[in-house]
């Protein structure tokens, strides 16, 4: 899986601590945090709605870690986790999930790799078992690894190489970024994937796969007095590994435009269009995430209304930002032209939008509006154990924490027509921008 969660945290119950050196400690709005020995954060929310809860074990690696020549080794692991372990062997983690009612899977980011479980909520303890097994337990047989790189590899074929959207996304992000990680793909380059050896992936597995490097998030129907004791005896005994080092490399400041063009197989054009922007750190990604919303939330956001209805020049068109992220990323936007028009016209006509941001404050409605649908979207999102503990795992790895959202809609409803205007020319300029085209090779002239 790729990454995919939602910006927003959760307004929970508030539950008492526990009397025991394994105390848990509240934090934010109904949620206990505690740190075993061995460095593991946990989170738990009690969640009383439904008798079910989702488990997520959460670790602070991804493709950001990886270096030139081993990319893919964060989503290859990914794979590896279900190999089994002397324990457990290939294919009885999902089985004994299944079996008990429950479902799992796994994702992996530029930032964090997660594995989660969905059960009854009388069926937490199969998954700490299960998880605190493999955190420390994990068979890489030579033959597993020579079986799941290969599957990794068609992955990557039918996803990216053979997928025109998101081979442009990589090669804007490649382009984009020219000495941070986050130059590389999350599945790794097919060159890479080649020569990984099964040692490259043990040793990822060792550096990273730490308590001390993991946070549990639990979701659901329990008592967190109770649960915190099973928690501790499944996977306090795991032993702390090495500090890590944190990722140092910063990207240089971009100079100039970057522009590049791909020809491949595709039934239609496709632009794409980044700029650097900032992540949570800074308090101007709030003004940013509305502004996203106003762009293209809906078929009544700006460029959808404009590009779509009026000029009827874009079949599809958005916005993409995502402010969670361990360092600064890109804020994009995309379009794929109606028939009879041009890549080139579709780009002049997105830019046309931005500029017109950059011009003319928004209006009091309009931004009301996007305001209240991000309102919205934090106040439905509540009502899933397993979106709500996404959202508070994904800040967690990053270094947002788990009190980010505590004064998120705050934040967002002091937003102004001036700092949406504001943002809007510091980050939207020429020389932050990497703009993509793919032109269909059928459609090339020359």
């Amino acid at each position: 899986m790729t990454k995919a969660a939602s910006l927003f945290f959760i307004f929970l119950f508030l539950f008492s601590t526990v009397d025991s050196a394994f105390a848990g400690e509240k934090i934010g709005q109904g949620i206990e945090e505690a740190l075993l020995l061995n460095g593991l954060k946990v989170l738990l929310v009690e969640e009383h709605k439904a008798p079910v809860a989702t488990i997520q074990v959460w670790y602070k690696v991804g493709s950001r870690n990886e270096i030139t020549g081993k990319t893919g080794l964060s989503h290859l692991m990914e794979h590896m986790m279900f190999k089994g372990t002397p324990r457990y062997g290939k294919g009885e983690f999902s089985r004994i999930v299944q079996k008990n009612g429950g479902n799992d899977n796994a994702f992996t980011s530029q930032d964090y790799t997660a594995y989660f479980e969905n059960f009854s909520s009388d069926r937490i303890p199969i998954a700490l078992g299960l998880e605190s097994d493999r955190m420390a337990h994990l068979s890489i047989e030579p033959h597993e690894f020579q079986l799941e790189r290969d599957v990794v590899k068609e992955e990557r074929r039918m996803r990216t190489d053979d997928n025109p959207s998101d081979f442009l996304s990589e090669q804007l992000y490649a382009q984009a970024f020219e000495a941070h990680p986050y130059h590389s793909p999350i599945i790794g380059w097919m060159t890479d994937l080649d020569h990984l050896t099964r040692d490259d992936i043990f040793n990822h597995y060792k550096k990273y796969y730490l308590p001390n490097n993991a946070t549990l998030v639990i979701v659901g129907d329990f008592d967190a007095k109770r649960l915190l004791p099973k928690i501790k005896e499944a996977f306090e005994a795991i032993p702390r590994g090495e500090a890590l080092a944190p990722v140092q490399i910063i990207e240089p400041e971009q100079k100039g435009e970057r522009r590049f063009v791909v020809k491949k197989e595709a039934q239609m054009p496709l632009v794409l269009i980044g700029f650097k922007a900032p992540n949570f750190k800074d308090s101007d990604h709030y003004p940013l995430t509305v502004l996203s919303t106003l762009l293209s939330s809906g078929k009544s956001s700006r460029l959808y209304r404009s590009l779509v209805y009026d000029q009827k020049i874009a079949l599809e068109t958005g916005a993409d930002y995502n402010a969670l992220s361990a360092d600064d990323a890109l804020f994009s936007f995309y379009g794929k032209p109606m028939e009879g028009k041009s890549a080139e016209e579709l780009e002049s006509a997105i830019l046309s939008e931005l500029d017109r941001l950059k011009k003319t404050p928004v209006s009091g409605p309009e931004l009301e509006k996007a305001k209240n649908q991000i309102e919205t979207q934090f106040i439905l999102s509540r009502d899933s154990n397993f979106f709500s503990a996404m959202e508070l795992g994904m800040a967690e790895s990053v270094g947002a924490g788990a009190s980010y959202f505590d004064h998120y809609l705050e934040a967002i409803k002091k937003v102004t027509p001036e700092e949406i205007l504001r943002a809007a020319n510091k980050y939207f300029s020429t020389g932050m921008k990497t703009t993509g085209i793919l032109i269909p090779a059928s459609h090339d002239k020359n």
